[in-house]
């Protein structure tokens, strides 16, 4: 089964803390390097993933939470012959915070059994209408559950202020600007630095080039628009893709399907 013909669904529920729910099953697809600006909260039902993060690379076997942090870049592909199936989760800061993203940068996969069944029963609730307040108490367990995991850790291993001071301010600078972009020319005169040394500054600091995290960010608000209900061609404009072929070619890279198939998916 090639890429395009992969099963997908996704939708946002009325569950404070999730930003977004997506199940998929692929077989030859394989996500470049991307970043997302909520934590991905991962389980392999089928199958397994391997991934690089942060520049080592890990897997997840069927019985493994993965927990990848924001703003930190990763791939993805499949590890077996015929593929796998996941469930993810998109949860915002509200029960991890940006402390606890060094920890998860040098531990993602975690072996709990315990923490994986309570990752599948939020998953099932969350696919239950009327269920959120279930949904919500789940939430609350498996978020405590994993702070556990990643305070346990080494603190003197932490790297929350990933990267050198220009890098980082050069992220900080294109989140403030990811619909309307940025120049590379107006950043380099605003952190007073040659363009070509903020290109190496950054992608030596987060392993991916600046242009790229930036269309990373703009397919992630495309995602949550379109859950939302938007049509592709609104989306576009409103996240600053040209058009909307300029959105689905890059959608279609880092999501695994078209924009409007995704949009089609939601429930």
């Amino acid at each position: 089964m090639a890429a395009d013909q992969s099963d997908v669904s996704a939708w946002r529920p009325r569950v404070p803390g999730v930003v977004e729910v997506f199940h998929a099953h692929f077989t030859e697809y394989a996500y470049p390097m991307h970043v997302h600006d909520a934590w991905t909260l991962l389980i392999v039902d089928d199958g397994a993933v391997r991934y690089d993060l942060d520049r080592h690379e890990h897997g997840t076997p069927h019985d493994t939470v993965s927990l990848l942090p924001p703003h930190v870049p990763h791939n993805g592909s499949p590890a077996t012959p015929h593929g796998f199936r996941k469930r993810v989760l998109y949860l915002d800061g509200s029960h991890l915070g940006d402390d606890l993203i060094g920890p998860a940068v040098d531990g993602p996969d975690l072996r709990d059994p315990v923490l994986r069944l309570r990752v599948g029963q939020l998953h099932s609730a969350l696919a239950r209408p009327g269920d959120e307040l279930e949904a919500e108490s789940r939430l609350a367990l498996v978020g405590e559950r994993l702070r556990e995991h990643l305070r346990h850790r080494d603190a003197g291993a932490r790297r929350p202020g990933r990267g050198p001071g220009l890098a980082r301010s050069l992220r900080e600078l294109l989140d403030e600007h990811v619909t309307e972009g940025l120049a590379l020319a107006d950043a380099a005169r605003l952190l007073h630095a040659h363009p070509a040394h903020l290109v190496r500054a950054f992608s030596g600091a987060y392993g991916i080039p600046p242009h790229q995290y930036l269309t990373s960010r703009r397919v992630g608000r495309a995602r949550r628009l379109l859950l939302d209900g938007l049509p592709p061609g609104e989306v576009a404009v409103a996240t600053g893709f040209c058009d909307q072929a300029h959105l689905t070619r890059h959608f279609k890279k880092l999501v695994g399907v078209p924009p409007g198939r995704y949009r089609l998916s939601a429930r």
